[in-house]
């Protein structure tokens, strides 16, 4: 037993059992993915010799221990985040920030440029709002687009799947980026900007090419109910707000925190140690900027266009719900990578890269796509990769470098959604395809923005 916590071979071994337990417990048990983390990290830990008082500290005090750090370090990195980022989508959802978007790039791009413009909004609008919120507000103005258009409704489905999923992947203040920023120690606006550079490309392919390609092959017709449901939704809108709010305050607010992030990221690294730097570097802070954000939305969104205050609340509010287990999956991912720290895996692992002399990019890559395919979950590939890669990482990588391994397991995370995705069967039900339809078209999506997300990332490696 001793040889097991001992040697990088049975550290290695330790913790390639804590996976196949975690996927046993999430795949075939079906607990809740963050129980599921929890216990593997917990087995880990115990198989690997830690003390009590590393787990789970003594008896007077826990500040120390691996669950209150694992946990608590990197949900006070993101926790705020993503609750800002989540009320931000539901003010620009409730105001009808969609509707005005799809309508505006349909206007602009005509009726056969309409899916491109489905795509664009699913990639503007993704930026501030969860995947399956998006397609939750996208899917009506998809069901008319494709009705007004008389095609397959998967040439107009696909090209806002591919925006809503890119951004989700790829860009904070999403959940599984945001969880890497505090796991690999990246600032949020090196993320942005990799993951818009490899991810842009990546939508490019998935988003719009190959709907091109497959829409004509898979004919699916819009039912009568999805736009009966659509003119009820337009109604309740008309009555709730008749004024439309505007396209430039739309894309105001969306672009906010982007700019005020990506000024600061700038100004460290082009200006002096000054005054100006400081407040960019206060207000690119990515709490303070959503925070700035989110209040410009509550008056230029909610308050100024007739929205009570018990109203912006009570929207808000349930918008919040589904965070808090999103959180938990994070926090218990982030646990589970601190006990392989403190086991030495993480210095097994490198040690075994270096002897194979295997890139940490396509290990990162790899190590997702296993954990995305075989689980089903993005954000639960997403934090256990990271928590697998970040011990190997040491102290000799650029903040470029860790956006672009950041990037690279995101880009793992999507591949081949199937039928252990939630996903998978929202896109099934919202787009009225079968089983098959939706490998033929959602699944391959995912794989296609998968690789040339990667293919990006790997460009991106060389270069920086």
């Amino acid at each position: 037993m001793h040889w097991l916590q001992t040697s990088t071979t049975g550290l290695l071994l330790l913790c390639a059992a804590a996976i196949a337990v975690l996927l046993l417990l999430i795949i075939k048990v079906k607990l809740e993915p963050f129980i599921a983390l929890f216990i593997s990290g917990i087995g880990l830990a115990v198989a690997a010799g830690l003390s009590v008082e590393q787990m789970v500290g003594s008896a007077l005090s826990a500040k120390e221990s691996l669950i209150e750090t694992g946990f608590g370090g990197v949900l006070g990195h993101i926790a705020l985040i993503i609750g800002l980022g989540t009320v931000l989508g539901s003010l620009l959802e409730r105001s009808g920030g969609a509707d005005v978007l799809a309508s505006k790039l349909i206007g602009l791009f005509g009726e056969r440029g309409t899916p491109v413009a489905m795509g664009l909004v699913g990639l503007i609008f993704g930026i501030p709002v969860f995947f399956d919120i998006g397609i939750f507000v996208l899917a009506p103005l998809v069901y008319v687009a494709a009705h007004r258009g008389g095609r397959s409704l998967v040439l107009y489905a696909l090209p806002v799947l591919a925006g809503l999923s890119m951004t989700h992947a790829f860009l904070p203040p999403h959940p599984g980026p945001t969880a890497l920023g505090g796991l690999l120690g990246v600032d949020l606006g090196w993320l942005i900007i990799m993951g818009l550079l490899c991810g842009l490309p990546a939508f490019a392919a998935a988003g719009i090419l190959f709907p091109m390609w497959i829409a004509p092959r898979v004919q699916v017709s819009v039912p009568d109910e999805f736009l009966v449901a659509e003119t009820e939704a337009e109604q309740d809108q008309a009555r709730t707000h008749a004024a439309p709010v505007s396209l430039a305050l739309v894309l105001g607010v969306i672009a906010v925190p982007l700019v005020l992030i990506l000024g600061a990221t700038f100004g460290t690294m082009l200006l002096d140690p000054g005054r100006l730097l400081n407040v960019l570097t206060f207000l690119g802070n990515p709490a303070i900027a959503l925070t700035i954000a989110v209040l410009l939305a509550f008056w230029l969104l909610g308050l100024r266009r007739g929205m009570s205050l018990e109203e912006i609340s009570e929207f808000t509010g349930a918008s919040l719900r589904p965070v808090g287990m999103i959180l938990l999956v994070v926090g218990a991912g982030a646990f589970f990578g601190a006990v392989i720290s403190a086991t030495g895996v993480g210095a097994a692992l490198a040690e075994v890269l270096s002897d194979a002399g295997l890139p940490i990019l396509l290990l990162a890559y790899v190590i997702s796509c296993a954990l995305r395919i075989a689980q089903g979950s993005a954000t639960v590939a997403i934090v256990t990769t990271g928590g697998i890669i970040a011990p190997t990482l040491g102290t000799g990588y650029s903040q470029p470098e860790l956006a672009v391994i950041a990037v690279a397991i995101a880009a793992g995370s999507i591949i081949l959604s199937h039928v252990n995705d939630g996903g998978f069967w929202i896109v099934s039900r919202y787009f009225n395809m079968s089983v098959k339809q939706t490998l033929a078209t959602w699944t391959v999506l995912e794989t296609v923005l998968s690789i040339v997300g990667f293919a990006a990332a790997a460009v991106a490696w060389a270069i920086v």
